[in-house]
C-alpha cells in the first residue's frame, strides 16, 4: 500500500491494440460520470460533495449495496464505480466481479475501504478492480484516483507489487487467479521470450510498479506507444494482465 493510501492495479489489457487513437477527453464539457456504492448514506453524501466540487467529475447515482451498484452500472453507464467492500447482501467484491464480467458495463471500479488489508487488496484485484483507495485519503487523492480509473491508467505501486509477488510465491502461481504464470524459456533473452529489447525494458519497468505515464517519461515515449508495448508483452508471453507480468518478471529474474 502506498503512503498516500492509493493503489491501482493497472490497465488489465495493457491498453489494447497498437493505436494512437485519442482517449475520452474528460473535462467540464464531458465530466467523468461516477456511481457511489456504500451502505452508509452519510459517507456517500460526503463523497458526493467532494467529487461534485470538481468541474470534471459528476456523481450520477448512489447505491446502498452491491446489487444496486451493479444495476446502476448497467442502467446509468458511468465511467467509474466507487465501491465499498463491506455492504449487506451483495458485498463490494462480488459486485465488482459482476461489473467487470459484464460485457455491457464499461465502468472501471475503484474499491474504497477503511481497512488497509492485503486480503481486501488482492481480492479486489482478483475481482477485476482498477484501483484501491483508503477512505482516510485526502479529497484530492480521491478525485485523482477517480480520474486515473476513468482514463484506464491506474498502476501497480511498488508496495502492491511486493504483496502480489509474495502471494504468488506462497501460492505457487499467479496472484491474480487463474492459471500459473508461464515460465520463460530463457529469461532476459529477447530471442527466447519473443520480446524486443524495448518490450523487455517496458516489462522491467512494469515490474517496478511504474504506470504507463511514468514509463513514458522514463523512456521518453508517447503514452499510446507505451500502452502498445505493454499489450505486446502480455500477448507474446501469454499473460492475462499486468499482475501476471509482475510475477513473470520476478520468477524469471527480470526485476532489479
Amino acid at each position: 500500500m502506498s503512503g498516500d493510501g492509493t493503489t491501482g492495479f493497472g490497465d488489465a489489457s495493457g491498453g489494447g491494440p497498437a493505436s494512437d487513437a485519442p482517449e475520452p477527453a474528460f473535462g467540464p464539457d464531458r465530466p467523468v460520470r461516477i456511481v457511489l456504492a456504500d451502505d452508509q448514506a452519510l459517507l456517500r453524501a460526503g463523497l458526493a460533495t467532494i467529487l461534485g466540487a470538481q468541474p470534471d467529475l459528476e456523481v450520477v447515482g448512489q447505491a446502498g449495496d452491491g446489487a444496486e451498484a451493479v444495476a446502476l452500472a448497467r442502467s446509468l453507464r458511468p465511467d467509474v464505480v466507487c465501491m465499498d467492500v463491506q455492504m449487506p447482501g451483495v458485498d463490494g467484491l462480488e459486485a465488482t466481479r459482476r461489473i467487470t464480467a459484464d460485457p455491457e458495463i464499461t465502468a472501471g471500479v475503484l474499491v474504497l475501504t477503511t481497512f488497509n488489508r492485503d486480503d481486501y487488496l488482492l481480492e479486489s484485484l482478483q475481482a477485476g478492480a482498477a484501483g484501491f483507495l483508503l477512505k482516510n485519503s485526502r479529497p484530492e487523492q480521491l478525485a485523482d484516483a477517480v480520474r486515473a480509473v476513468a482514463a484506464g491508467d491506474a498502476l501497480l505501486s511498488p508496495e502492491v507489487t511486493r504483496a502480489v509477488i509474495a502471494r504468488a510465491v506462497v501460492g505457487g502461481g499467479s496472484a491474480s487467479g487463474g492459471s500459473a504464470v508461464p515460465a520463460a524459456r530463457a529469461a532476459g533473452d529477447p530471442s527466447a521470450t519473443g520480446l524486443t529489447e524495448r518490450e523487455l525494458e517496458v516489462l522491467r519497468l512494469v515490474a517496478r510498479g511504474l504506470s504507463n505515464d511514468e514509463i513514458a517519461a522514463e523512456l521518453v515515449l508517447g503514452r499510446a506507444t507505451v500502452k502498445t508495448h505493454v499489450s505486446n508483452v502480455l500477448t507474446k508471453l501469454g499473460l492475462r494482465d499486468r499482475v501476471q507480468a509482475v510475477v513473470y518478471a520476478f520468477e524469471n529474474g527480470l526485476t532489479d
